[in-house]
């Protein structure tokens, strides 16, 4: 009999045209494909099966978080190279004769059978979309993994969000010098004081919500859907000694009450808002701060004919988020009748830190294997790849977003320049 792999490439040539974009090692151990290319490894025909019963980016992205399919060296250089070979050269669908071929060498190569078990970690939502309780589940899903897993993921600040990369070329600068630097961006920008009021939407673990209330002694409010990220902040709060200037609530965003803040935020939680509820978010921004109160949006776009997360994401790690251009959520906020001061793109900075995260998963990943298992631990780090490049890549993109609510007679408040808050002065 044939080698498999010989017979495989036969069957891939039925749809994809020209030479194939990888290398391929099939369940038997012979090889096909460009010496050159990365080499991916078909432990089993389940790999090709999961394709036959779900085409596309989800069947693969299956196969390989199930094992069936594995990649030596660089997940993300191997997307990247595998990207690159479809955009240039799409797939296409045999004729009749074609086809009748393709299915004669599956069944050879024991491909055609009942569609292989699905691995866990699928995001299972019931309800109304973005309905309080179908928000909370989302939100759960993608937050409540672990407290620990993230701790083992992030740095010490727990911030879950682009980092500022203000020394890239510094080997003694880190991932956690980054994340501080966001931090101190953020407050600069919104200028806090002593004894203002700060509404952080969306709060995560509370990275800045515990950095304005330490080094700038803001009064924050803090406001999250996940349980156990809510129990951690009010944790870390009493911890860090701020407990009398944090209040954490575990609430949905349509449920925050009361107004007059001299500034918000919303770092990276407006992409769970969803399209049609976005107006009204925008709204109630507006409406919680006081006048000249000033609002700092970070968040995740799109462009304008770039998808957003994928169907993996959706369906393994953050289902029901919804990105767009960043001109658009300009406009929405200047709709609600906010005034944007500033925009300023961080996609760079998001490669950056990913690749961070990526570091740390792999040099820590004995112990995310014991902590969540080694199907969860293949999710993310497919996951944090396949981000890196869309930010890279600029499918994706991060933004702030700095705007603020002007009187009613248009005074803003805001600085003549914006050097100040590139020229960072020592916190108290």
């Amino acid at each position: 009999m044939r080698p498999a792999a010989e017979r495989l490439a036969q069957l891939l040539g039925h749809f994809l045209p020209g030479p194939l974009p990888v290398r391929v090692r099939a369940w038997d151990g012979s090889q096909t494909g460009p010496s050159n290319a990365p080499l991916v490894t078909l432990r089993s025909p389940d790999a090709l099966r999961r394709l036959l019963w779900q085409p596309g980016e989800l069947g693969l992205a299956e196969a390989y978080v199930t094992g069936d399919l594995d990649v030596e060296g660089d997940l993300a250089h191997a997307l990247s190279h595998a990207g690159r070979h479809s955009r240039d050269r799409p797939a296409t669908r045999p004729g009749p004769a074609g086809m009748a071929a393709a299915a004669a060498l599956a069944v050879g190569l024991g491909v055609a059978g009942p569609p292989p078990r699905r691995p866990d970690g699928r995001a299972r939502l019931t309800g109304s979309l973005h309905s309080t309780s179908r928000d909370r589940a989302a939100i759960s899903h993608h937050y409540d993994l672990s407290n620990d897993f993230y701790a083992l993921l992030l740095d010490e600040s727990m911030a879950y969000s682009c980092a500022y990369w203000t020394r890239p070329d510094d080997p003694d600068y880190t991932l956690a010098d980054a994340q501080r630097d966001k931090l101190d961006l953020i407050c600069r920008k919104l200028a806090l004081r002593a004894g203002d009021r700060l509404l952080d939407v969306g709060c995560g673990w509370g990275s800045l919500t515990i950095h304005a209330a330490r080094h700038y002694e803001t009064r924050v409010t803090a406001v999250t859907l996940s349980r156990a990220q809510h129990d951690f902040v009010t944790r870390r709060a009493a911890r860090e000694h701020v407990t009398d200037l944090v209040d954490v609530q575990l609430r949905h965003w349509q449920h925050i009450d009361g107004g007059g803040y001299d500034a918000a935020a919303a770092i990276e939680m407006g992409e769970h808002v969803g399209d049609a509820e976005y107006p009204a978010f925008a709204t109630r921004l507006h409406d919680a701060l006081r006048p000249e109160g000033r609002l700092l949006i970070q968040q995740m776009s799109r462009g304008a004919r770039a998808p957003g997360g994928g169907t993996f994401v959706e369906t393994y790690i953050a289902p029901d988020m919804h990105m767009r251009p960043v001109g658009r959520t300009v406009d929405l906020l200047e709709t609600a009748g906010l005034e944007v001061r500033s925009t300023e793109s961080l996609r760079e900075h998001y490669a950056t830190t990913i690749d961070a995260w990526r570091a740390t998963l792999e040099h820590r990943w004995n112990d995310v294997e014991d902590l969540v298992g080694e199907t969860t631990g293949r999710v993310w780090r497919l996951y944090l790849a396949g981000a890196s490049l869309a930010f890279a890549e600029h499918r994706m993109g991060v933004d702030q977003i700095l705007a603020v609510r002007p009187t009613r007679e248009g005074k803003s408040a805001m600085p003549a320049t914006p050097a100040r808050w590139y020229t960072p002065v020592s916190p108290s």
